[in-house]
């Protein structure tokens, strides 16, 4: 029986907000294939090779796509940097539009049908540090109800919306609040739904639609926190503090 092939649009999707690197291709929303790994401060060298791997697996090239998607953050400054460079990169290339997606926006379309059926909210969730999360929450059909935001988890986070609703928390920042949140009857953690590119297509195929593109000049990473680069201690000025401690006879 003759296999009939997909008549797109074709989206190639981009997820680097993490640890996870990933891309994906889309005809309309369905998911063709996709290719991911977890290895820190590995972006820049395998994103572009996954993606020509990926197309050349599914039979295409770059021309044959309509668009470019790319998770904007919040998420990693270095993921996000490369993620966004490679996306514009492609763009420019080939003259594709680019469109793209809030990361935990993209992270909560993994869990939309059983927050559908479970008449539950969604709370996605990445790792900041210490006991920060980037997160946000949002109803099964995706209409956010708190913003994107840097929080820090405490025994009083989400009570107020907890008491009136079921909650899915997701997400690499999800795992280590589960110790303080989890005893909760509506909480319901799933730490290992992580963040890919594989969730993308819905709403690329509603940006794309909607012609809703980012203009290439100006688009940049969504970062959400300032960058801060500590500084390293000069070894010649600890030396030099040490030289003039006092010794013991």
């Amino acid at each position: 029986m003759k296999v009939q092939k997909p008549s797109g649009p074709f989206f190639l999707g981009i997820e680097s907000a993490t640890d996870i690197g990933s891309v994906a291709l889309f005809s309309g929303k369905e998911l063709l294939g996709s290719i991911n790994y977890k290895k820190a401060k590995s972006h820049a060298s395998l994103l572009t090779p996954m993606i020509k791997s990926l197309l050349s697996d599914m039979g295409m090239t770059p021309s044959d796509l309509q668009a470019i998607g790319v998770a904007k953050g919040p998420g990693s400054y270095t993921g996000l940097r490369v993620g966004v460079s490679t996306a514009k990169g492609l763009c420019l290339a080939t003259g594709l539009p680019l469109i793209s997606m809030n990361s935990l926006t993209s992270l909560a379309y993994q869990v939309k049908e059983m927050a559908t059926q479970l008449d539950a909210l969604i709370c996605p969730m990445i790792d900041a540090r210490r006991m920060e999360v980037y997160c946000s929450l949002l109803k099964a059909d995706m209409e956010e109800l708190l913003d994107t935001r840097a929080k820090i988890i405490d025994e009083q986070s989400f009570q107020e919306e907890l008491a009136e609703h079921k909650i899915i928390f997701i997400g690499d920042g999800a795992a280590k609040c589960e110790s303080i949140l989890g005893g909760h009857e509506n909480a319901i953690f799933l730490p290992s739904i992580l963040s890919t590119a594989s969730s993308m297509g819905e709403h690329l195929l509603n940006t794309f639609e909607k012609e809703d593109f980012e203009n290439l000049a100006t688009f940049e990473p969504f970062y959400l926190k300032d960058f801060v680069a500590t500084t390293p201690r000069n070894p010649f000025e600890v030396k030099k503090k040490r030289k003039g401690r006092p010794t013991r006879s």
